[in-house]
């Protein structure tokens, strides 16, 4: 085998990786927070990768039938959202198999050390982290596979996966010292917009979730536009009107969560916003916002459902967005096995 090539960081072309898990009701969280920030991505012509991470979502157990279905309808939310499969590539996680050979060599190069800091399987495990699967624990050093196996350069996250992302750095470097390469580069979060953690319409110190138990908390993607603008109209505020500044929002946390929304939904700033609406009464913002998310929202909901009619045409996406994963995935994956001293004499 010839000897690993090293490669300058600043060699590594801009190339976008991100995922989401397939985990059924996807939200105007994930649409602001995520997919159409996808979007904007894509427009700005750069190489992006967008992937279902359905083995993520088997870190707790999944009805199979269910799962089958949500990974079409989180793929159909990025096409409608405006992903186009010609342009990005978009596959679901587990019809390439270099997430997980990568994962695997990941998993000896990540210290426990490193895995027992990350907060967020702290948050999930609870008090019965003896009792979770090896997997729950374990997925940071799958989710680092996920990025470098297209040796990505940049990575959309929210605030609570900005941990993991460190964690795919370390691994990065740890791997690029332990074999005298610069194999991997380091991955740089992209972190911007006005409503990157959406918050819930019901207590604006949480995050909006599909797992919390009132529907009235959250949007969801497949609500119908009556049911948006009801919901808006319902959100919880204070009685105080919206203030001159945005510094007047500071210990108001449901107010702030509607501006963020609003300016995140229209492509302004949360200033812009105040100032276009200082002084105003909810009764007069809110309908505004719900005019605003009813016009945004409704042909997304609108072209999921004409997807989700149509599941073969959605895996037949999803395959060929496998094929083209692969292509890049593949020999980087043999590359990694070459350097970690395998031997591969195996040839199809």
């Amino acid at each position: 085998m010839a000897e690993p090539v090293q490669t300058p960081q600043a060699a590594f072309p801009t190339r976008i990786f991100s995922g989401i898990q397939p985990s059924g009701g996807l939200t105007l969280g994930n649409y602001l927070g995520a997919l159409k920030r996808f979007v904007e991505k894509q427009e700005e012509g750069i190489e992006t990768i967008y992937c279902m991470v359905d083995m993520h979502a088997i870190t707790v157990w999944q009805d199979p039938v269910k799962l089958r279905q949500q990974t079409r309808e989180g793929a159909a939310a990025f096409i409608a959202a405006g992903i186009d499969p010609a342009r990005s590539i978009l596959f679901n996680q587990s019809q390439v198999s270099a997430h997980v050979e990568l994962g695997w060599i990941f998993n000896c190069i990540a210290r426990m050390g490193w895995m027992s800091r990350m907060t967020q399987f702290k948050d999930k495990a609870g008090k019965n982290s003896e009792n979770v699967s090896l997997g729950l624990f374990a997925y940071p050093s799958l989710m680092a596979a996920d990025i470098l196996a297209y040796k990505a350069t940049h990575v959309p996250v929210g605030d609570d996966q900005k941990q993991h992302l460190e964690l795919c750095r370390d691994i990065a470097i740890k791997f690029n010292n332990d074999y005298g390469v610069n194999f991997f580069p380091i991955v740089e979060p992209v972190i911007e917009g006005a409503a990157t953690r959406v918050m819930s319409l019901r207590d604006g110190t949480k995050k909006m979730s599909k797992s919390d138990p009132s529907d009235q908390s959250r949007i969801n993607l497949t609500d119908d536009a009556d049911t948006i603008a009801k919901k808006i109209r319902k959100a919880k505020t204070d009685p105080e009107p919206l203030p001159e500044t945005l510094d007047g929002l500071k210990d108001r946390p449901e107010a702030r969560n509607l501006v963020n929304i609003y300016a995140a939904l229209a492509g302004h700033t949360p200033e812009q916003v105040i100032r276009d609406y200082a002084g105003a009464q909810f009764g007069t913002f809110k309908p505004a916002l719900a005019d605003l998310a009813v016009e945004k929202l409704e042909p997304i909901t609108l072209e999921m459902n004409r997807l989700m009619q149509d599941p073969a045409e959605i895996d037949r996406i999803l395959g060929q967005g496998a094929d083209r994963a692969d292509a890049i995935a593949r020999p980087i994956v043999d590359q990694v096995y070459d350097i970690v001293g395998m031997v591969r004499s195996r040839r199809s």
